[in-house]
């Protein structure tokens, strides 16, 4: 019923007198209209959130220099195009069910990157749209990172006012609607700069090195330091504080979680480099980006001296929880790679299958076993998103949380396959890839006609669509695009022996040891 209001909703009224209905159905009409206004509201446009962040006032730099307007920014808009894919992907009513979902909180309907999971059929939803996103952009689309820490800090902030007594639940629960309600893109922000990782953070010659409370006042805190390795920082509306690991009470200066817009005074973010980045900047750059329309980014966020006031402060000094939160945040987070890398990766094979086509050896076995191998390898990727959010559970706050083991394993899973369909996708695409002329030498009256001739190969194909096609495949390995796809495989939500630390701990390997016991008749329980 919605798709068809939705419908009506944006559909403009006849001015013909013939056509309006009579007053009984007009009043239904109408009626059917307020309840779809309810539904749809809080929910922005693509245009809109473009323009949300065209109003603010971020302090970003780029190169050594200050970006006065990072939204037409050609390094960044990119990116930008990436997350504003999220709103125009929600405004489509053959996505509705996947992209948004009834808020509840509010009751109203809201974009499923703000929203707190109430089944296992929204933790498998999300799984699908990170894929959609994916697979629509082929490229990191930056939301998912805020919509893992609202998981996490509502469970946590939960169980931190169980046990003290304080209000962080309430805080958070009346900030999440303020995000739900003006469908605010997030930047969750955990990871520290760390400086010397054989140091705990109270322990570090410099206590910058992770983000601390300076100060604490009868209104608020305040905090310094840094978060590294943020994605999708600059086109955020706010950042998101979590802990960056498990404390010890000699560190409760750095057990502090709170919101903050992301144009607040003492915010500066330095946006990170690419590789094949400036190619952004070329006169001729539409082919040689391979994917000129979307992108990632990450920035380093600096914190210095800044002010958080107490209705957005969610931890401050219990320690003793910031092992919880960065766990589950760790767990949702891993979930997501899932989703995520599987949509590019559909976009990575059939790329790879298309330079098949181009290269005019689509019907040699060996190729179509690479193909084959690389659609196994990106299902199992999915098949482990959705198999640990099948067995998610409903945690004390009313969220739930997935299977800690299986999104560990999902992730670990995603250290390795991407690369292995990232150097099958590259096998198939031959050497030119990485030694093509330019698209400027494409289009050079003098010599763009050898180019033409000479990279000519199936009849199927024009020499510019086979270039289009070998440097997506570059862009995706090797380019901009493979910082949100095989780099980020690797360290994105935590290293890899991270996840085999969970692993290990979730893995009950006493309980395996008993079944055996059980099996082998061998009496006795205890370790021997």
């Amino acid at each position: 019923m919605v798709d068809c209001f939705y419908f009506l909703l944006l559909r403009p009224l006849s001015e013909k007198k013939s056509d309006l209905p009579t007053k009984k159905s007009r009043v239904h009409f109408i009626l059917i209209l307020n309840i779809n206004l309810l539904i749809l509201i809080d929910m922005m446009t693509r245009e809109q959130y473009i323009e949300s962040l065209r109003k603010m006032k971020m302090n970003v730099w780029y190169m050594g220099e200050k970006i006065d307007n990072p939204v037409d920014h050609p390094m960044i808009r990119p990116s930008l195009n990436s997350v504003a894919m999220t709103y125009w992907l929600a405004e489509q009513p053959e996505y509705q069910d996947v992209m948004t979902v009834v808020s509840n909180l509010t009751g109203k309907r809201i974009n499923r990157f703000c929203h707190l999971h109430q089944s296992t059929e929204d933790l498998v939803n999300k799984v699908k749209m990170q894929r959609l996103c994916g697979q629509k952009t082929a490229a990191c689309f930056q939301r998912c990172v805020g919509m893992d820490a609202f998981n996490a800090i509502y469970s946590t902030t939960y169980e931190i006012d169980q046990k003290y007594g304080t209000e962080y639940h309430k805080r958070f629960t009346e900030y999440l609607k303020y995000v739900q309600d003006n469908d605010l893109t997030i930047d969750g922000a955990m990871t520290d700069p760390k400086g010397d990782r054989s140091l705990s953070p109270s322990k570090q010659s410099d206590p910058d090195m992770f983000l601390h409370i300076a100060e604490i006042r009868p209104d608020g805190i305040v905090v310094r330091g840094a978060k590294a390795h943020q994605t999708g920082a600059v086109n955020s509306h706010e950042h998101l504080i979590m802990p960056t690991q498990a404390m010890k009470e000699e560190d409760k200066a750095y057990a502090v979680s709170f919101a903050i817009p992301t144009d607040a005074e003492g915010v500066t973010m330095i946006y990170g480099r690419q590789s094949c980045d400036t190619r952004k900047l070329e006169k001729y750059h539409d082919i040689d980006l391979g994917n000129s329309q979307f992108g990632g980014h990450e920035a380093l966020v600096i914190f210095d001296n800044v002010f958080i006031p107490n209705e957005r402060v969610f931890m401050c000094q219990e320690y003793d929880f910031a092992g919880m939160m960065v766990e589950r945040f760790a767990g949702y987070h891993r979930q997501s790679y899932g989703g995520c890398k599987v949509g590019v990766g559909d976009v990575l094979i059939g790329a790879a299958a298309l330079a098949a086509d181009a290269n005019g050896v689509t019907k040699a076995s060996h190729i179509k076993d690479k193909l084959i191998e690389m659609t196994h390898l990106n299902e199992t990727l999915y098949s482990c998103g959705i198999a640990c959010s099948c067995e998610g559970c409903k945690m004390a706050a009313g969220n739930y949380m997935i299977n800690l083991l299986l999104a560990n394993v999902c992730k670990q899973n995603v250290t390795r396959l991407p690369y292995e369909i990232a150097r099958l996708a590259e096998d198939i695409a031959g050497g030119l890839m990485v030694t093509m002329p330019s698209e400027a030498d494409l289009r050079s009256k003098e010599i763009g006609h050898y180019v033409e001739k000479y990279l000519k190969a199936s009849p199927d194909f024009t020499t510019e669509e086979r270039m289009r096609i070998l440097r997506l495949i570059e862009n995706l390995t090797l380019g901009t695009a493979a910082v949100g796809y095989r780099t980020e495989s690797m360290h994105g939500a935590g290293s890899p022996q991270a996840q085999r630390i969970m692993i290990s701990r979730q893995g009950n390997l006493e309980s395996k040891k008993q079944l055996a016991r059980d099996i082998a008749k061998i009496k006795g329980s205890e370790k021997k």
